[in-house]
C-alpha cells in the first residue's frame, strides 16, 4: 500500500497506446499521461508498466534476422529511447522516473520478489515513479504475446497495490454481441471472469502483441490478490482523471 493515506496505482500502457495507433512512440501522450499523474500525485502514487521499446527502435533504425532475434534486438536499442522521452516528458511537469528491467524468473524466486518490492517502494517513497519493462534482450514471453499485460498484473499483485489499470485502445471490453452489430456496448462491470471470457473476440492490436485474451488472463491474475483492474481507453487525452471520476465508458473487473 502507499505511504500515507495515498492510493498506489500499477498503470500498464500499451504499445498502441503509446504509439497512438501510429508506427512512432507519440512524445505527446506521454506528455499528456506525466499532466495527469502530476495532476493526481497529492492523492495517488504510480508505478509504470509500459511497453513501447520495440516500437521506439522501429523509428530509428531496421534491422535482419530471425524475428524474434530481432524483436530483442529492438528492444535493446529502443529502451534506452523510450526512458529518455519518459524522463522528460516527466521532468517537464516536476515528476522523477526510474527504470526497471524486470524478467519472470524474477517473480518466482522469493528473494528476487523481496528485492522488487523493496527497490520500488524505496523509489516511491523518494518521489521517483518506476517505469517497468520486461527486459526482453533475454526473456521473450511478452515479445510473442501479452504486451507486458502479465507482467503489469504479476507486479500489481506483488507490490498490493489499490488498483490495476490497463491502458488499452478500446473502452474498455465489448460484448460480443455489439461488436457482431458494429456498435460497441462497453461492458461496465463485472465479477465473473469466466463471462468475460465468452464475450471477447480474439483479435490483435498493430502494435501490441495481446488483444483482450491477455488483458483478461491479467485481470484474473490480480482479482486472485483482491486488487479490482480497470481496462480504459488509453488513447483518449484524460483517461486516468476521467476514469477515476467515473466519466469515461471503461471495463471494472471487481473483486470479491
Amino acid at each position: 500500500m502507499g505511504k500515507l493515506d495515498k492510493k498506489r496505482i500499477v498503470l500498464k500502457i500499451g504499445s498502441n497506446v503509446l504509439t497512438q495507433e501510429t508506427n512512432a512512440i507519440s512524445k505527446s501522450k506521454i506528455r499528456n499521461i506525466a499532466r495527469q499523474i502530476s495532476s493526481l500525485k497529492e492523492e495517488y502514487e504510480f508505478v509504470i508498466v509500459s511497453s513501447g521499446a520495440i516500437a521506439a527502435a522501429k523509428q530509428l533504425v531496421t534491422l535482419e534476422g530471425k524475428d524474434l532475434t530481432v524483436k530483442q534486438a529492438l528492444a535493446s536499442i529502443g529502451q534506452p529511447f523510450l526512458m529518455q522521452i519518459y524522463q522528460e516528458a516527466f521532468k517537464e511537469v516536476g515528476l522523477l522516473t526510474s527504470q526497471c528491467l524486470l524478467s519472470y524468473s524474477d517473480f518466482e524466486k522469493e528473494q528476487s520478489k523481496e528485492y522488487i518490492v523493496n527497490t520500488i517502494n524505496v523509489l516511491v517513497e523518494n518521489n521517483y515513479i518506476p517505469i517497468i519493462n520486461e527486459n526482453d534482450t533475454v526473456a521473450t514471453d511478452e515479445i510473442k504475446f501479452g504486451d507486458n499485460d502479465k507482467l503489469g498484473a504479476l507486479t500489481a499483485s506483488l507490490l498490493q497495490v489499490d488498483l490495476f489499470i490497463i491502458a488499452s485502445n478500446t473502452n474498455g471490453i465489448y460484448t460480443k454481441k455489439s461488436i457482431q452489430l458494429n456498435s460497441t456496448k462497453t461492458i461496465k462491470e463485472v465479477l465473473n471472469i469466466k463471462s468475460l471470457e465468452k464475450e471477447i473476440e480474439n483479435f490483435k492490436s498493430t502494435h501490441g502483441t495481446g488483444g483482450m485474451v491477455t488483458k483478461i488472463e491479467a485481470a484474473t491474475i490480480v482479482q486472485k490478490a483482491a486488487i479490482e483492474t480497470w481496462i480504459v481507453n488509453g488513447l483518449e487525452d484524460n483517461f486516468i482523471n476521467d476514469a477515476i471520476n467515473n466519466t469515461s465508458d471503461f471495463t471494472k473487473i471487481l473483486i470479491r
